[in-house]
């Protein structure tokens, strides 16, 4: 595993530079996954625009004005934010705090962040002035949608990290009751649904506002938005941050975390020698083996340990099909012998690599939209066909995952399974609407 650069450079390259520990593998991969999406989108919305599907929008700017406050303060508090947190993490973060619990704390530092608050201040004061005219002027601008796609990245990225927080805090109602603050700012515990439902009503807030026709906009933004989620989710199992399956039963793994073919009764015996990791939340034996455990990965009994056994083709490596995450970002489970890094566990049984397996599948299902976007013509359709693939999708790899689960007329369902139906439904009525009103037109 990789949580951070600093394990990437060291294994590939044999270097130890420490300064790379700020950079979070995972939070990388999201990044990466938001780069992806915004190429993709501006491709199909540059598309669209040719076809005359999507037309510019005059907007009026005034030039040579002045360093308003509003600048001013904006400046200062973007400066203040990323001084308080890039010095913080620096200089004062404590050795044994993960910079990305870091920086999602309220810690920091004061004065880094008041100085580089202080140069933005000046910057933009200097820019400002450099372009003052003695009379401001009135000028028209011609803005296609697709030079839209900066502000559109920036609404998803910030409203998907505040829905994905709020999502997952829901599901964990009991961590936000005990530790509301600690919760929310956390640095885990992110619900992808969460955050594609809320960056979602502020997009299609922004399009409204700008004159963007939500049904072409919704239509580019399907093939980016499966890339960008099969991106991301290459950060999830390279830093192993929690999103793995349940266990697979054919297998088991050693103390330093290799996995090999379980014998005959076996992976019960596995289960037995780590009753106390799956039977209790928080683990505060003497010999300090365990850490701490999601809610959802504990059970009242051994027999309640989810699990299934499924062996491999030969040809395969074994971590595709059976994954033991050491040195996962997490923390999570058994101590691996004689390490004396910061991320020194892996699980104490193999899981299901599952977010390599949405990454496998989302590439697919992003080559057959991508694919097959220029022969559809019925607006609403390419948005809604995206809708069902990813609740499909969704569903299906739920089944071996383990999280929170919800009794719903009999049926016990997880919140992102029950989302996912939504999601199907909402994308077969797309389709059903789309093409009823196509016809009418």
């Amino acid at each position: 595993m990789y949580p951070n650069l600093y394990y990437v450079f060291k294994d590939w390259f044999g270097v130890e530079w420490k300064a790379l520990y700020l950079l979070n593998t995972f939070g990388l991969m999201v990044a990466m996954g938001f780069v992806s999406a915004a190429i993709v989108l501006a491709s199909e919305l540059k598309r669209k625009e040719k076809l005359g599907l999507l037309l510019p929008r005059e907007e009026a700017i005034t030039v040579g004005m002045p360093a308003t406050f509003l600048d001013l303060f904006v400046n200062f508090i973007t400066g203040f934010v990323f001084g308080y947190k890039l010095f913080g993490l620096l200089l004062n973060k404590p050795e044994d705090i993960s910079p990305q619990t870091y920086i999602f704390s309220r810690d920091g530092n004061l004065w880094a962040g008041l100085l580089v608050g202080g140069i933005l201040i000046a910057l933009k004061w200097w820019e400002k002035n450099k372009q003052k005219l003695k009379e401001p002027e009135q000028r028209n601008v011609r803005i296609w949608p697709h030079d839209r796609v900066g502000d559109i990245i920036i609404l998803g990225l910030i409203f998907g990290i505040l829905g994905a927080k709020l999502f997952d805090a829901i599901e964990n109602m009991d961590e936000l009751i005990s530790d509301p603050i600690g919760t929310l700012f956390s640095g885990g515990g992110l619900t992808f649904y969460g955050g594609l439902i809320l960056a979602a009503i502020a997009i299609c807030w922004y399009a409204y506002k700008k004159g963007i026709k939500l049904a072409h906009l919704t239509d580019a933004a399907a093939p980016a938005l499966m890339i960008a989620y099969a991106v991301g989710r290459i950060g999830c199992q390279v830093a192993g941050d929690g999103d793995w399956g349940i266990y697979n039963s054919a297998y088991v793994s050693d103390d330093y975390g290799k996995v090999r073919e379980a014998k005959v009764g076996e992976f019960n015996q596995q289960l037995q020698k780590y009753a106390t990791y799956h039977l209790e939340r928080k683990i505060l034996d003497s010999g300090n083996i365990y850490t701490y455990i999601p809610a959802a990965r504990t059970f009242i009994s051994l027999d309640a340990v989810p699990h299934l056994s499924l062996k491999g083709p030969s040809f395969l490596p074994k971590w595709m099909i059976a994954y033991s995450y050491p040195m996962n970002v997490n923390k999570d489970g058994k101590k691996i012998p004689g390490c004396t890094d910061e991320h020194c566990r892996s699980l104490p049984q193999p899981v299901f690599p599952t977010a390599f397996y949405e990454t496998v599948m989302c590439t697919l299902l992003f080559l057959i939209l991508w694919a097959y976007r220029k022969r559809i013509k019925i607006p609403g359709i390419m948005f809604g066909t995206y809708l069902i693939m990813n609740g499909f999708e969704r569903f299906l790899i739920e089944k071996i995952r383990v999280n929170h689960l919800y009794t719903i007329f009999g049926f016990q369902l997880s919140q992102a399974e029950m989302i996912a139906f939504f999601l199907i439904l909402a994308g077969i009525l797309l389709i059903i609407i789309s093409k009823i009103k196509y016809a009418r037109a």
